[in-house]
C-alpha cells in the first residue's frame, strides 16, 4: 500500500492561492487522460444542444419562468410545475455537467508535462463561452423566449462546440509547427464550404425562430419571416455545401491527398447526405418534433465534421521521428 501524503498548511495555502498550479505540481496524467478529458468536453456541448432542443420541442421553454431561480420563491422546479418545469430545471443543471467536463479538460490540460498552453487556452475559451451563454440563456428566459436571443443562444453554442472540436484535435497532436498536407486552391475551397456552412447554420437559426416550434404553448412572438421562403433558402444553402464538399472530394481524389483529408471530407459527405435526408423528411411530415430533435443533432455533428475537415488539412507532428511523414511526399502535396 501506497501511504498518501499528508497535507501541511503550506500546502494548504498554496492550493487556495492557485489551485490548477497546486493540482499540476502533484498530478501529470496520461495523454489519453486528456484526450478524453478534451471528448468528454465535446459530448457534453453536444448533449446540452439537443437537451435544450428537447427543451423547445416539449414547450418547455418557461417551464422556469425566471432566472436565475425556478421561481420567484423556488431555486428548484416544484412538483406543482409538472414535467415542463422538470424538464427546463433538468436542462439547466446539465449545464453544472458541462462545466465539470470543460474544468476536468482544463485541469488535464494544464496537469500535463511538459506544458501546453495552447491546449489550456483553449480549455479556458470552452469555460468563458460556457458562461456567458448560461447568462444569455438566463435573458433568453427573461425576455419570453425572444427568438433573435434563442437563435444567438445557438450559435455560441454551436461556438462553443468548435472551440470543443478544436482542443480534442490538439490533444491528439503534438505541438509543432502545423504544416499543410494540401496546397492553396485546396485550403480555399475548404474555406468557401467552412463560410457556406456557417450562412447554412444562420439561416437554420433563423429557420426556427420563423417556424411552429416557439418553445412555450404561450404566445411567443416569431420572426417576421416567410417561413416557407426561408426554409427553401435553407435548403439550397445545404445543397451548395454538399455540391461543395463532394467537390472538395473528387479535387483530393484527384492530388492523391492523404488518408485524413480524404476520410473527414468523405465522412462530412454522408453526415451532410443524412442530414438533408432528415430535413426533407420532417419538411413534407409538418415538423415531427423527433425529428426536429434528430435534425438538431445532425446539425451539431455536421459542424464538427466541418472542423475536422479543415484541421485534416495541415499537421502538427509530435517530437517522435516516427511521427514525421516522408518529405518528398508532403512536398509533392503541397505544390498543388
Amino acid at each position: 500500500m501506497v501511504g498518501v501524503p499528508k497535507l501541511t498548511r503550506a500546502d494548504a495555502e498554496a492550493a487556495l492561492r492557485n489551485p490548477l498550479a497546486f493540482i499540476a505540481a502533484r498530478w501529470t496524467p496520461d495523454p489519453r487522460t486528456v484526450q478524453r478529458a478534451a471528448l468528454a468536453a465535446l459530448v457534453m456541448s453536444v448533449v446540452i444542444v439537443v437537451t435544450g432542443g428537447a427543451v423547445r420541442l416539449t414547450g418547455s421553454g418557461l417551464g422556469c419562468p425566471t432566472w436565475p431561480k425556478c421561481t420567484d420563491d423556488s431555486l428548484t422546479a416544484t412538483s406543482a410545475m409538472g414535467l415542463h418545469g422538470a424538464i427546463e430545471f433538468g436542462n439547466r443543471m446539465l449545464t453544472y455537467v458541462l462545466c465539470a467536463a470543460v474544468g476536468w479538460a482544463i485541469i488535464a490540460a494544464r496537469s500535463q508535462k511538459p506544458v501546453r498552453r495552447g491546449l489550456t487556452r483553449l480549455g479556458w475559451a470552452q469555460f468563458w463561452v460556457v458562461m456567458s451563454n448560461a447568462v444569455l440563456g438566463g435573458i433568453v428566459v427573461l425576455v419570453g423566449l425572444n427568438p433573435y436571443t434563442v437563435a444567438a443562444h445557438f450559435v455560441a453554442t454551436s461556438a462553443l462546440i468548435a472551440i470543443a472540436a478544436v482542443m480534442w484535435q490538439r490533444a491528439r497532436e503534438g505541438d509543432a509547427a502545423p504544416r499543410p498536407l494540401v496546397g492553396k486552391s485546396v485550403r480555399q475551397l475548404v474555406w468557401c464550404m467552412v463560410a457556406v456552412t456557417v450562412l447554412l447554420i444562420l439561416v437554420g437559426t433563423v429557420v426556427t425562430g420563423a417556424g411552429p416550434h416557439a418553445g412555450d404553448s404561450s404566445d411567443v412572438p416569431r420572426m417576421p419571416v416567410d417561413w416557407e421562403m426561408i426554409s427553401k433558402l435553407h435548403a439550397v444553402l445545404a445543397w451548395i455545401v454538399v455540391t461543395l464538399t463532394f467537390a472538395l472530394w473528387f479535387v483530393l481524389k484527384a492530388v492523391d491527398a492523404p488518408r485524413g483529408p480524404l476520410n473527414r471530407t468523405r465522412e462530412l459527405f454522408v453526415i451532410l447526405l443524412l442530414q438533408g435526408a432528415i430535413g426533407y423528411v420532417q419538411y413534407f411530415t409538418d415538423l415531427p418534433e423527433i425529428l426536429v430533435g434528430l435534425h438538431m443533432l445532425g446539425s451539431s455533428v455536421m459542424w464538427i465534421w466541418t472542423v475536422r475537415v479543415v484541421l485534416s488539412l495541415r499537421e502538427r507532428p509530435g517530437t517522435d521521428p516516427a511521427d514525421l511523414p516522408g518529405q518528398p511526399e508532403r512536398a509533392a502535396l503541397t505544390n498543388v
